[in-house]
């Protein structure tokens, strides 16, 4: 069992969607002792954006590739490679300005390549990433959840299942702006939830 661990806060320090996440591992390995573990924290470890020297080195043959384009393309390769050999992944997200984070962003521009972790059919895209369990901690300073302005939701869902990962659960912790006691209800709730969820 090998379990991949994503935190997308800008936070190094103090973020829910972090804990939550940190909750989620933890309970899955208490029942899985002898799971294999990585974690990669994408605000201590920031993967570069998209820009035109990444898309010109992706489309060059690897052996055409220069030496700082295949250095560059390697980094993509490394994060392809960490979900390639997970299980289960584990997402801390949380929610600025009614989206995902950037940092969040680039690491699913990193994972997601044409032939690699997806690739097209007359049906339309097919994922490679199949067989995983996916577990996402949802933070928003605000109430979404199930709502039309959710775009998290929709997005995610659409990005991992393009993918093949299809077995997704959700933890939600919202009103987190609405003062300490709403977020200690929110949070004791969100905790609650993945004590049941992986009971």
């Amino acid at each position: 069992m090998n379990i991949l661990q994503i935190n997308s806060s800008a936070r190094t320090t103090g973020s829910v969607s972090t804990s939550l996440a940190d909750l989620i591992t933890q309970r899955l390995r208490a029942k899985q002792p002898e799971a294999q573990f990585q974690l990669r924290d994408l605000a201590e470890l920031p993967h570069p954006f998209v820009d035109q020297f990444i898309i010109d080195a992706l489309a060059a043959a690897a052996a055409e590739r220069s030496p700082e384009q295949a250095a560059r393309v390697a980094l993509n390769d490394a994060l392809i490679a960490q979900i390639q050999a997970a299980d289960i992944v584990v997402l801390g997200v949380p929610m600025y300005n009614f989206n995902i984070t950037v940092q969040l962003k680039t690491w699913i521009d990193a994972i997601v390549r044409p032939g690699v972790t997806y690739h097209y059919t007359d049906k339309g895209p097919e994922g490679l990433l199949t067989g995983k369990k996916v577990h996402m901690a949802m933070t928003r300073g605000g109430m979404h959840q199930g709502k039309a302005h959710d775009t998290q939701v929709p997005y995610l869902t659409n990005i991992f299942h393009t993918l093949g990962m299809t077995d997704i659960s959700f933890v939600f912790a919202e009103g987190l702006l609405y003062g300490d006691e709403a977020k200690s209800r929110s949070v004791a709730a969100a905790q609650a939830q993945i004590e049941q969820l992986l009971a």
